[in-house]
């Protein structure tokens, strides 16, 4: 029993580096590209493409990823992913042009499906300890965006952009020996599986939903124009990446916090807890309190990453697998933060930004009494 205890943990903790690992390449990227669209060979337009065609290629991957988990088994999958994510950051190094910085985006989406839901198959493995496993799992992963952004950036000024995306394609590449090493733990037709389904979300789909949407769309898109209207536009974008940031942070502080929570006193009560106060930072913003209001809006949201999860693991019966419905949550979560910005962007010309944020928060508590009384 203490040896598959610690091969659970061992599998936890390998996979999650291995997303660490594979996240270098593509957290920098969001924060090179913009400023250094010539030097890839890209318009500003391309530019935007290249942004999204991983999130929008993954709304349509996760169904198809779970069923080949299931049919060749995680530890492969993993494998395969750290070998394409070293590949997709490597052509970030290389690329001239749309057509192969289109290509690593589209393989760099497949990856990121393939190890969200690597990792939390791993953490599903043990009942009694669900939210702690994801959220010391979610911990590990943010390690690598928050040492990626500050290095990479000083790299860039050193080296040039697309040098440093060929020296970060090799520790990248240390996640191919992790995923050999990862322990076979978990028989991939020893559990019924439920069908995914973007057509019918379950009401927690709503929620991650809607979170995807506000935090991914309004809030991210505005909160740098909020900063602008007191400020220079260098400070505003200065202040307005600093609070970007806090998603990395927020997420390693409190996805572990939360998920020991939800071990000890039930992931229903921790979730409805993280949703409401996610929903009162959001309001926050939406009456000014623009600093408070994103620090708790991010904070809580970082708690439901760990949370969610674990909410849907509970409710299945020990014979079932999760990898199903959490392809479908992660795959709703992916479409709201895809959905977002482009309304967001469209809504600013008639909609505030403040009003946009209380908009979110009266559709999350709509969306959370749903979840509820559907239970």
């Amino acid at each position: 029993m203490a040896e598959s205890k610690e091969a659970g943990w061992r599998a936890i903790i390998g996979s999650s580096s291995i997303m660490s690992l594979a996240l270098l390449g593509d957290a920098l990227l969001y924060a090179v590209l913009p400023a250094y669209a010539e030097s890839f060979g890209l318009t500003l337009p391309w530019v935007g493409v290249m942004l999204s065609a991983n999130r929008i290629i993954r709304v349509f991957a996760y169904g198809i990823i779970a069923r080949l988990t299931r049919r060749v088994g995680i530890r492969r999958m993993c494998i395969a992913a750290a070998i394409v994510a070293t590949l997709s950051t490597a052509l970030y190094g290389v690329s001239q042009g749309p057509a192969l910085m289109l290509l690593a985006r589209i393989l760099w989406g497949l990856t990121y499906a393939t190890l969200v839901l690597v990792t939390l198959s791993y953490a599903m493995e043990s009942h009694k300890s669900i939210g702690t496993r994801v959220g010391v799992g979610q911990a590990i992963q943010r390690v690598g965006p928050i040492l990626a952004l500050p290095g990479g950036a000083w790299l860039v000024g050193q080296l040039g952009p697309n040098s440093v995306f060929l020296i970060l394609a090799i520790p990248t590449a240390l996640a191919i020996v992790i995923a050999i090493k990862l322990p076979k733990t978990i028989d991939p037709e020893a559990k019924r599986s439920k069908p995914t389904s973007l057509a019918r979300p379950a009401p927690i789909d709503v929620l991650f939903f809607l979170q995807g949407y506000g935090v991914d769309g309004v809030f991210a898109v505005s909160i740098t124009l909020i900063f602008a209207r007191e400020a220079s536009l260098s400070q505003a974008v200065l202040s307005g990446s600093a609070l970007l940031a806090m998603r990395h942070f927020g997420e390693a502080i409190a996805a572990p916090t939360f998920g020991w929570l939800a071990d000890r006193f039930g992931a229903r009560h921790v979730f409805v807890m993280a949703a409401v106060l996610t929903m009162f930072g959001f309001v926050g913003v939406a009456l000014g309190f623009t600093v408070a209001g994103a620090l708790v809006m991010l904070l809580f949201r970082g708690a439901l990453a760990s949370v969610g999860p674990t909410v849907i693991a509970q409710s299945l019966s020990a014979d079932e697998d999760a990898i199903g419905p959490l392809a479908r949550m992660q795959a709703w979560r992916d479409i709201g933060a895809s959905c977002g910005p482009l309304a967001t962007g469209f809504l600013l010309t008639v909609l505030s930004a403040e009003a946009q944020h209380a908009m979110v928060a009266v559709a999350m508590v709509a969306g959370l009494f749903y979840w509820i009384v559907s239970k």
